[in-house]
């Protein structure tokens, strides 16, 4: 996910670099931010959060209000999306699904702990160290809600690998993993109605898209989809 960079005119301190399993990935500290780069390309920060929050909170009120609904989201990021599903009683069981390793290091006892200790302790979550396309491929547990925050969205990947995820077959896994009635919420960083008409012929209902204000350029969006059932 892109988000806002520091005004910091300091240069950026790497704090920890490794090579995974899909390329190099690097933590800095830029001013008072923390930031995720890939492959030398910037990914997220920690300035802001209100995308990951809306993720979150617009799969859950597009639910039909049952009760404890299980939520699966793909991408661990630098913490908002779990951290704020774990502050919500509403929600059951949280899977998180990250495939970068160096990742749930840094959150489990490195520099992004800070935002996300109290969740990765919270008895109702799960992490599972996996490819996401892997994982709804593969997987046999159900889930009422997928909150997908993976790239940049599908119409700006930064990684070639995660496009088969917004592809027919990815989104036939993704409607196989949800429950009937369940909701697909996916973030982009720029709206897309070529991924809305992929979301109606998939056999997704309720197609909709909600925008997240920005200070300027394209808004941030979130894409939801229900499954018919």
């Amino acid at each position: 996910m892109t988000g806002a960079t520091s005004l910091d005119e300091s240069p950026p301190m790497v704090l920890d670099r490794r090579e995974g399993p899909y390329g190099e990935v690097v933590l800095r500290r830029h001013g008072g931010l923390l930031q995720i780069i890939a492959n030398g390309c910037f990914l997220m920060d920690t300035s802001d959060g209100r995308s990951e929050r809306l993720l979150v909170d617009a799969a859950r009120d597009a639910l039909d209000g049952r009760a404890g609904p299980v939520v699966l989201i793909g991408g661990l990021g630098v913490g908002f999306s779990l951290a704020h599903a774990a502050r919500d009683p509403r929600w059951g069981r949280i899977t998180v699904v990250e495939r970068e390793p160096a990742v749930v290091d840094w959150h489990r006892d490195g520099p992004l702990s800070s935002l996300s200790a109290r969740a990765f302790a919270d008895p109702r979550t799960m992490i599972v160290e996996n490819d996401l396309v892997t994982y709804v491929n593969e997987t046999s547990d159900t889930f009422d809600a997928l909150c997908l925050d993976i790239d940049n969205g599908p119409g700006w990947t930064v990684d070639e690998d995660n496009q088969s995820l917004y592809s027919p077959a990815g989104l036939a896994s993704c409607a196989r993993v949800l429950r009937p009635g369940g909701v697909l919420a996916v973030w982009s960083a720029q709206p897309s109605s070529e991924f809305e008409e992929s979301l109606w012929n998939a056999g997704f209902k309720q197609v909709r898209t909600e925008e997240i204000p920005v200070a300027r350029g394209v808004p941030d969006v979130v894409h939801l989809a229900v499954r018919p059932g």
